[in-house]
């Protein structure tokens, strides 16, 4: 069957023309994570209550804090095993056949987030380019309250695509040199350079990787950059095979990957524990100061 979905990024024209297609579920991916203070101080919470103050119509609180993650994981926001994803999705409304559009009110990270989740198990999956905002200021309708439980889905039967995530010993070989890929932490300036508090033990990057800020990927709207832009942006990267994002926890680095992959890249992964699960380690290095990926667009020197 022909997916509903144009692709992995959608608008609010699209999708309002689409909201009441029966196989469409829309969930909004909200989380809340504030920045650290100081080192060490890691603070996260469900986006639902903001949920049920303003949402899309008939769209679900998909729970990066709680049922869309690993609880067992020594690290946050881990990703579920795919079987515990796939019935997470079911008391969500996903099931065989259906099609989700994520969207959050935090600059696309965690829609990304989710849907690089989804993607991993080979559920059809698109973004809301930028989010809850762009939707309300093209004056579409929000809902407010509790929505109706979601209807009870038979759960999708995944599919995994192991090759969309990447684990430490993989990292760890890449930044040796010991393996073929380019490591990208797609965190703030700050938080590559080490010049800003992190949430986690040491701060700094992991040696070898380059710094391509997620945020930067996007408009001053909270809309993706158009593809040209992007392709400026990483420029850098067209010739790097195959590319590993990783940021503090699996969040901006998803949003890095949904730029790449609106490029047509295939050849990304995420870094699902990032740096908290690398810090915990004090055996595994840390470097501080700046190693940029220069913009394609910029002349050079």
């Amino acid at each position: 069957m022909t997916s509903l979905l144009p692709g992995p990024l959608v608008d609010d024209t699209w999708l309002a023309a689409h909201l009441d297609d029966p196989r469409l579920v829309v969930l909004d991916a909200t989380a809340l994570l504030p920045s650290p203070r100081h080192d060490g101080d890691h603070r996260s919470a469900s986006g639902c209550p903001g949920w049920a103050a303003r949402h899309l119509p008939g769209a679900h609180h998909a729970d990066l804090t709680g049922d869309l993650s690993d609880p067992d994981a020594p690290h946050h926001f881990a990703a579920p095993a795919p079987d515990a994803l796939a019935a997470a999705l079911a008391r969500l409304g996903v099931g065989e056949g259906s099609e989700v559009v994520a969207y959050d009110t935090g600059g696309g990270i965690w829609a990304a987030r989710l849907w690089w989740m989804l993607r991993a198990i080979s559920v059809p999956a698109a973004v809301l380019d930028g989010g809850l905002a762009a939707w309300e200021a093209a004056g579409r309708p929000v809902a407010t309250g509790a929505a109706e439980a979601a209807p009870a889905a038979v759960p999708v039967t995944p599919v995994p695509r192991p090759e969309l995530w990447s684990d430490i010993e993989e990292v760890a070989a890449i930044s040796r040199g010991e393996r073929p890929g380019t490591l990208v932490c797609a965190l703030p300036t700050g938080g590559y350079d080490g010049s800003a508090p992190t949430r986690y033990s040491r701060r700094g990057h992991i040696p070898g990787s380059v710094s391509l800020p997620g945020r930067g990927l996007l408009d001053e709207t909270g809309r993706m950059l158009p593809r040209p832009r992007l392709a400026e942006k990483t420029g850098e990267l067209s010739d790097a095979s195959p590319i590993v994002l990783y940021c503090g926890g699996g969040i901006s680095a998803a949003g890095a990957a949904l730029a790449l992959t609106l490029l047509g890249r295939t050849d990304v992964s995420v870094y699902d524990g990032s740096l908290e699960e690398w810090s915990k380690d004090p055996e595994r290095p840390l470097e501080s100061g700046r190693v940029w990926l220069r913009d394609a667009s910029l002349p050079r020197r």
